[in-house]
């Protein structure tokens, strides 16, 4: 993360994102697949070090192999061709967007830091119990914890998506994409951009 000032000198914090251009390897019809969607491979690999399948679908598209393959769905895949390359002047400032990537993992956590519980009282009897989450079931029936009961346990390391960012500048020279605010997971963490879903009524 940095900052820059805009135009009313205001400082405004970004995340720099390098956008290495996607190559199209295949694209999915409504027609032939049932849903619309774009496959584009990331970045460079030997083709040697891909399994038989994976390389069979870059010798098949004709595109130089990448270190991972992602899809894209989209509402319209009529301005797409395989071979493409799609870069990071596809975005443009001012534009709000999502920003989807695998969080940081923080390791076994309890169920304050994991689900922000209250916790225990800090009077009354309250003996080296309160950072516990309390009672986590019933009585004889049913006799056991109900599945999805929020409990302390691993945290992070999975799938997250940030709502609503704004696109503070697009640079096609150097390949980065400045966005207010943060972004989830670790620096040199792969993230994917895709159009915001859920516009707010100042977006």
């Amino acid at each position: 993360m940095t900052q820059v000032w805009d135009d009313n000198n205001n400082v405004v914090p970004v995340t720099v994102l390098e956008v290495t251009p996607c190559r199209v390897v295949e694209i999915k019809t409504r027609e032939k697949h049932g849903y619309q969607a774009v496959q584009v491979a990331v970045g460079e690999k030997d083709i040697s070090k891909l399994t038989k399948p994976l390389a069979g679908q870059y010798l098949k598209a004709n595109v130089d192999p990448g270190v991972k393959l992602i899809e894209l769905r989209l509402d319209d895949v009529s301005e797409f061709s395989i071979g493409q390359e799609i870069g990071c002047d596809v975005f443009a400032a001012g534009e709000i967007i999502d920003v989807t990537a695998t969080s940081k993992g923080k390791g076994f956590a309890g169920v304050m830091k994991r689900h922000n519980f209250a916790g225990q009282r800090a009077t009354h009897g309250a003996h080296l119990v309160h950072r516990m989450p309390g009672s986590v079931g019933q009585c004889a029936t049913p006799g056991r914890i109900f599945k999805g009961q929020r409990m302390a346990g691993r945290m992070g390391g999975e799938q997250v998506t940030t709502q609503n960012l704004q696109v503070v500048k697009s640079d096609p020279e150097k390949n980065v994409v400045l966005v207010k605010g943060s972004v989830p997971g670790p620096k040199g963490g792969s993230v994917v951009i895709s159009n915001a879903i859920k516009k707010g009524s100042n977006s």
